[in-house]
């Protein structure tokens, strides 16, 4: 039933618009859903799916069966040491050779069981990759789902000053009634008033081309309406030592990890090409030989075969020996960029945890300065009422508190965008 639901809902979002708020949860289902590079990769775990057999690796028996039938014109010219002599032109001759043949593989230095290995480790390999790039797109569409979010608070950050302008605006208008306040003051009030209107009207198309982005990242036509309505809120209990140690649960590490087991089956493949290659033959045979003019008119045998052939390796200037070192190097090369992954994956744990815990402290010390420039800014207002504070003091009050809740948004998102790449580092996006 919640498969169901499922898919009526994405079929109901890829249509041209819908009034339903889009969340979180939603947005991530859909994205992995509808995601052309985890599909690839799901065709390429398939294939792996598919190659992952005995018989690919050779350890499975073959039978072939061949017919040749042919016919000619022939000129005969025998002399029989009897004195008889066999002339004739265009005799007619028929040749019918038929088999059917059995070949298994007795033994060939394992590398049957060598291959088959491999392909297991590939087809695993495989399964990583899709599970890399399923954390891949999870993070890319939580980053910029909350990135619609940050920029609809700039919104609300911008309606509470326009309150402010327009309080402004409206006290200037009514002391200027009672002579009071001179025309510099309005034309500045309505001035910015109508500034802060266009910041809006600007603010609105980042948002508009943000949500595109999200669209694009879930795969759904970019004209769709969505709604997007929810709060960052950042988890707090993330610690650097836990992230370092679960990053051996990274899925492109672990890809890694495979490939080198990959190169070391590999390893043992070329070797085992030195060792001789041991085969069952069994079959069935039928040649019939017929001849219009000769000394031997029909010829016809048939019967059963069975046998064993032995393939020695002697001498090929050197090339299973230098395949060998090859397939080392590629090992170490493997171990090699495993090293450099968990390199690079652990210093992008420290540098964003260090990102994630500044932002969490200044998110404290911001939410305090909110309060504050809240405060200050309507102390500032009151006062400007009561003519105890001038326009330029309300602007700048007016100002601060823009910049703070600017700031303070921004150190949310931050603090998110952390917390989402930490989750990713370790596989552990949901």
């Amino acid at each position: 039933m919640k498969k169901y639901t499922l898919v009526l809902f994405v079929l109901f979002l890829s249509s041209r618009a819908f009034s339903q708020t889009l969340s979180l949860s939603d947005a991530v289902s859909i994205a992995l859903k509808n995601n052309l590079d985890i599909e690839v990769l799901k065709n390429n775990v398939q294939i792996a799916d598919i190659n992952n057999h005995i018989s690919i690796a050779g350890g499975r028996p073959t039978v072939t069966a061949t017919v040749n039938d042919n016919e000619q014109i022939t000129n005969v010219n025998q002399k029989l040491n009897t004195g008889v002599e066999i002339r004739r032109n265009g005799a007619a001759a028929n040749q019918l050779n038929s088999n059917v043949t059995a070949t298994i593989l007795l033994y060939n230095g394992n590398r049957v069981k060598f291959v088959k290995k491999r392909l297991e480790q590939v087809e695993l390999q495989s399964l990583q990759l899709v599970n890399a790039q399923v954390q891949n797109t999870i993070a890319a569409v939580m980053t910029k789902y909350y990135d619609v979010i940050r920029q609809q608070a700039y919104t609300r950050t911008i309606d509470q000053s326009i309150d402010v302008a327009q309080k402004r605006l409206d006290i200037v208008k009514a002391q200027q009634s009672v002579g009071l306040a001179n025309n510099a003051d309005l034309f500045q009030s309505q001035i910015d008033l109508n500034t802060l209107y266009q910041t809006k009207q600007s603010q609105q198309l980042i948002i508009e081309q943000a949500k595109t982005d999200l669209l694009l990242l879930m795969n759904v036509r970019p004209d769709t309406l969505i709604s997007v309505q929810d709060t960052i809120i950042v988890e707090r209990g993330i610690g650097l030592n836990d992230i370092l140690k679960k990053l051996d649960r990274n899925a492109e590490l672990m890809a890694a990890d495979y490939q080198i087991r990959i190169a070391e089956q590999l390893i043992k493949e070329t070797t085992a090409l030195r060792y001789p290659s041991l085969r069952a033959n069994a079959g069935y045979s039928y040649n019939r030989n017929q001849q219009a003019a000769g000394l031997t008119l029909l010829n016809q045998s048939s019967g059963p075969l069975i046998g064993l052939s032995l393939s020695i390796p002697i001498y090929n200037g050197g090339i299973f020996k230098r395949q060998e070192q090859i397939a080392g190097i590629n090992a170490k090369n493997a171990g090699l960029q495993k090293s450099i992954l968990m390199r690079n994956f652990s210093n992008t744990a420290v540098r964003t945890y260090q990102a994630y815990t500044m932002s969490l402290q200044q998110l404290e010390d911001q939410k305090k300065n909110i309060d504050l420039a809240k405060q200050l800014l309507d102390l500032t207002l009151q006062r400007f009422q009561l003519r105890q504070a001038t326009i330029v003091e309300v602007r700048q009050a007016q100002q601060s508190f823009e910049n703070i809740g600017y700031t303070f948004t921004n150190l949310s998102f931050a603090a998110k965008a952390a917390e989402i790449e930490l989750l990713r580092l370790v596989n552990e996006l949901k």
